[in-house]
């Protein structure tokens, strides 16, 4: 086992015994400054790889506070106010946190901002409405009475949202709040590269450049209270200035609309379908930033240093899964390790020579205080990561805060010797090659192979009741002995389904990008796609699949010829659902752990008369067994050959269906758990018709997993709990292994 290197330690001023011992101990090669903080010089003796935190775009206030006009900015959407009469006043801040956010006054209001008569969605003509800068309210004349009434306004982004969460978060109190500027005015931008080359004249001791920041934060507003308000780990609306959007309409030939970015006040949610003016303003933004990114990254490299970018700031504009990524000259890629799919959007960058991941918990006070046990979330986050990363090996592992902080806790020290060491280990033993995959599977939505590994998201690795459903669809698959693509419907569209995808997976909510909206009343989609399936295709659907909004043809699902199940939107409750018998037994739920009075209370029960209009065959009572998340009302089967694998409540949960020489399958949620990961694993080997490779390399303890590595001659079996599990493990000549593996394990055997 190598017991140094591929380890990044933070440390910070005054520390240098304490970061040396724990360098040794955690076997770090490198070390790099957290935020808002130096490296000693004794640190820098100590001959490690040196990285140092760079942010392009805020520290520097003594140049954007004599340039307060270069800051970046937003378009934020007022709340909705009632009109009573004739006249209504708008008031812009309320609700909005007024040290972080400021209207932009300097530019025409009437050229830059828009009212909208939210009743009947009309721009109220600019002639009609006036701004009081002393009170930053707008005055609007000739309103409707009962009509409600938004201002969509410029705001100066005036304090800058990472460091002002670092700052409330570790109580800096009266600590001057950094200021963040815009590149896309000459003057700052040559204040930017002037103050980079005469930093990295500075710095020789630097060996990579760690860009923390690049140039526009991910939409992150807070209100009032110093509350999130809005939070978009993809948005771009934190990104506009008078000058950009008079260039777009030069570039691209029409003006955009202040309502093109706050969207009703969706702000362009990456679960909103993607509209024309939002891929457009992507693109237009992507090639500016990504100019100047190349610029910073041939400096770098110019003065001998590497150039990295953590994703997880101000990444917006450097997608790195858009085409033309890796023309940028990047060296590594590091962000931060939140679970399993976190992990995989990481390590599967293309176009740079290394990623790294940061692992949680973060060194804060608000997990490092006295009476708590960091070592708990340590573990966990290094069992989710773990299992990512046997199938998609990250280079490096890393830890973000102040180090001054994890020494106090003997017990996380101990914790990260160990993690550290096993992850030196699987490299050592794998030479940083992936498990075998067994399957390839595709991820279909409107957003395709750019945000690969980040459908579902809202905010990193958080997920909240509308989201879990779907995206442990991602984070079963993120360690899963499956090879998994994103693709498009446009990719559809235009070149058809590729020979080598045997799973096609499309979930999500109604309406949204991951189910493709309006793209389904193109008929060239559901043609492509039944055909197929027919020729021996398999499409597994989550949620509302391939929904359509308006009823169309009879159909919500436009695919539930495929699936065999659809959904009841109140238009056919004329028309009788009848449900078949639900199949307890069946390849896909062989591993669902049903209880035996439960099963024996569902078989007792006997099955419901149908009953009109909303269906039958369920047992009384629930059969079990799977978390299917957020229930999805009146779903039924489309006829009665559908087999029914699960259908509590008088809807569909979960069920298969043979079409053609294909199959579909029709799950309704499905949020993680090793279980829910399991029911997954065996719906794709069912699906495709490869039953019959599932038995080689599998464990009977769905809490526990098996990797492959066949160039290595080695396999290994993992523990992701907490506590001690037994498996057995098939072996492909016939024969079985037995494993009894403490909590956290990992064993190793060869092939």
């Amino acid at each position: 086992m190598t017991s140094t290197g591929r380890f990044t330690l933070p440390s910070e001023e005054n520390f240098a015994e304490k970061t040396k011992e724990l360098a040794e101990l955690w076997g770090a090669d490198a070390i790099r400054n957290s935020d808002g903080t130096h490296l000693d010089e004794s640190v820098l003796a100590l001959g490690k790889k040196i990285y140092s935190a760079y942010f392009p775009t805020r520290a520097h206030n003594e140049w954007i506070t004599l340039h307060m006009d270069e800051t970046p900015q937003v378009y934020l959407l007022t709340g909705r106010v009632l009109a009573e009469a004739d006249i209504v006043d708008v008031p812009l801040m309320d609700g909005f946190f007024e040290e972080q956010l400021k209207p932009n006054r300097d530019a025409d209001p009437h050229k830059y901002w828009e009212v909208v008569d939210r009743t009947t969605n009309e721009v109220v003509d600019a002639s009609l409405w006036t701004l009081d800068e002393d009170t930053d309210t707008v005055h609007v004349s000739g309103a409707t009475p009962m009509h409600e009434y938004t201002v969509s306004f410029l705001a100066y982004i005036i304090w800058d949202p990472v460091e002002m969460y670092n700052h409330l978060t570790n109580g800096w109190g009266d600590k001057e709040h950094e200021i963040p500027f815009d590149i896309y005015h000459p003057a700052t931008r040559k204040f930017v590269f002037d103050t980079f080359e005469q930093w990295l004249k500075d710095n020789p001791q630097v060996d990579v450049v760690r860009f923390t920041t690049f140039f526009y934060q991910f939409t992150l507003l807070f209100d009032q209270k110093q509350r999130e308000k809005v939070v978009d780990w993809f948005g771009c609306a934190c990104t506009v200035s008078p000058a950009a959007l008079d260039d777009f309409e030069k570039e691209y030939g029409y003006r955009l609309r202040p309502e093109d970015f706050v969207d009703g006040g969706a702000y362009n949610s990456a679960w909103r379908v993607p509209r024309k003016a939002q891929r457009d303003w992507i693109d237009f933004l992507s090639g500016f930033v990504r100019a100047n990114v190349k610029k910073l990254a041939d400096m770098s490299h110019e003065a001998g240093k590497e150039a990295m970018m953590f994703l997880g700031d101000q990444w917006i504009g450097t997608e790195p899964y858009k085409d033309g990524f890796e023309d940028l000259g990047l060296d590594a890629v590091v962000g931060s390790i939140g679970d399993g799919t976190t992990t995989r959007m990481i390590a599967d960058i293309p176009g740079v020579k290394y990623t790294e991941g940061r692992f949680l918990p973060y060194f804060f006070p608000d997990t490092f205080y006295e009476g708590n046990d960091p070592s708990i979330e340590g573990l966990d986050n290094w069992r989710k990561a773990r299992r990512a990363i046997l199938r998609s090996p990250i280079s490096r592992m890393g830890y973000g805060g102040y180090l001054s902080l994890a020494a106090k806790f003997p017990k996380f020290v101990d914790t990260v010797t160990h993690i550290a060491d096993e992850f030196r280990d699987i490299h050592d033993r794998t030479g940083g090659v992936a498990a075998e995959g067994e399957l390839n599977v595709a991820i279909l939505n409107s957003w395709g192979k750019m945000r690969s590994w980040m459908a579902f998201t809202v905010a990193h690795a958080l997920p909240n009741k509308q989201t879990y459903s779907y995206y442990g669809i991602l984070e079963s698959l993120s360690g899963m002995r499956v090879n998994v693509r994103f693709i498009s419907f446009d990719d559809v569209l235009e070149h058809g389904v590729a020979d080598d995808i045997d799973v096609i997976i499309n979930g999500g909510p109604v309406d949204t990008a991951f189910t493709g909206g309006d793209v389904w009343k193109n008929p060239k989609l559901t043609e492509t796609l039944r055909a197929w399936v027919r020729g021996g295709g398999a499409f597994v659907g989550v949620g509302e699949p391939s929904s359509l909004a308006r009823f169309q043809a009879g159909r919500f699902f436009q695919l539930a010829d495929v699936l065999g199940v659809d959904e009841e939107r109140y238009q056919t409750l004329s028309v009788d659902k009848y449900f078949p018998t639900v199949t307890p037994e069946h390849f896909i739920t062989a591993d669902v752990h049903v209880d035996p009075a439960a099963r024996e209370a569902w078989e007792q029960a006997g099955y419901r008369i149908p009953l009109s209009g909303c269906g039958g065959g369920q047992g009384i009572k629930p059969l079990g067994g799977i978390d299917f998340g957020e229930p999805v009302a009146n779903t039924f089967p489309v006829n009665e050959d559908v087999t029914l694998l699960r259908a509590d409540g008088g809807q569909v949960q979960l069920a298969v269906n043979e079409y053609g020489k294909g199959r579909g399958v029709y799950i309704s949620g499905l949020p993680y758990s090793a279980a829910n990961a399991r029911l997954l694993e065996r719906i794709l080997f069912w699906a495709s018709h490869n039953e019959d490779k599932y038995t080689a390399y599998s464990s009977t303890n769905p809490e526990c997993e098996v990797a492959v590595f066949p160039d290595a001659g080695q396999y290994c079996v993992i523990n992701n709990t907490d506590r001690p599990q037994s498996t057995d493990v098939a072996l492909p000549d016939g024969s079985v292994e037995h494993f009894d593996l403490d909590q956290s394990a990992i064993a190793w055997r060869n092939l």
